[in-house]
């Protein structure tokens, strides 16, 4: 269908063109020249991209609205929790951007798994929408912090002259990136601690029916 319009407007242009040239007399060279700078426009406007808006909310598909409506959600509750994990996956990126670009931001990762333990807690919050008040330490404070706190670590590290005071702020940043890192592998633990604590009473009811099988 697009492939349909863009002939016909093509058609169209290049009647306009013969109209045009016909009427005012054109020579043979000058027409070919603004037909060239025609084509020219037109493969440049095609070959251009879009770039996606990061706070345009993606498509909601069917599957993923009947999970919501599923859990209980009303449709207000869907937008607003749509809103937060968009929100939180942009930062989630960042911070993965940030790590990737600076050595003891990957080595604070490799100590605590704070990028790690911030996906699994955002799939796990997908898979269960309703416990998100769970989260609210960090949806609305330790990711955003993080995040903050590494953009502006790299920032200043960057400095291509740094004074006693650059480096005691690289230092001081450190620290806290550290504490940061530590908490958001905390709240993972947390979310999933009553996963672990039915386990223990699978595991534990499981282990007492082998036993009277046994006896």
């Amino acid at each position: 269908m697009k492939k349909n319009i863009r002939l016909i407007a093509g058609a169209i242009i290049l009647i306009m063109l013969l109209l045009f040239v016909s009427a005012t007399g054109t020579d043979t060279f000058t027409t070919l020249l603004l037909l060239a700078g025609i084509v020219l426009i037109v493969v440049g406007l095609r070959g251009r991209k879009v770039e996606a808006n990061p706070h345009v909310l993606p498509s909601l598909t069917k599957e993923r609205e009947a999970h919501y409506l599923k859990s209980g959600m009303s449709t207000r509750e869907i937008e607003l929790f749509r809103d937060t994990m968009n929100q939180s996956k942009q930062q989630i990126d960042q911070l993965q951007k940030n790590i990737a670009r600076n050595n003891k931001l990957k080595a604070i990762d490799l100590r605590h798994d704070a990028l790690r333990a911030s996906k699994a807690l955002f799939k796990e919050l997908v898979k269960e929408p309703t416990k998100l008040p769970l989260a609210n330490h960090f949806l609305y404070t330790h990711l955003p912090n993080m995040v903050d706190l590494t953009d502006k670590f790299i920032e200043i590290n960057e400095h291509e002259i740094k004074s006693r005071e650059t480096y005691e702020k690289i230092e001081e940043s450190t620290q806290i990136i550290e504490q940061m890192a530590s908490l958001i592998a905390k709240d993972y633990s947390q979310f999933v601690a009553d996963d672990l604590d039915d386990m223990d009473i699978e595991l534990s009811i499981a282990k007492q029916s082998i036993k009277r099988d046994n006896e």
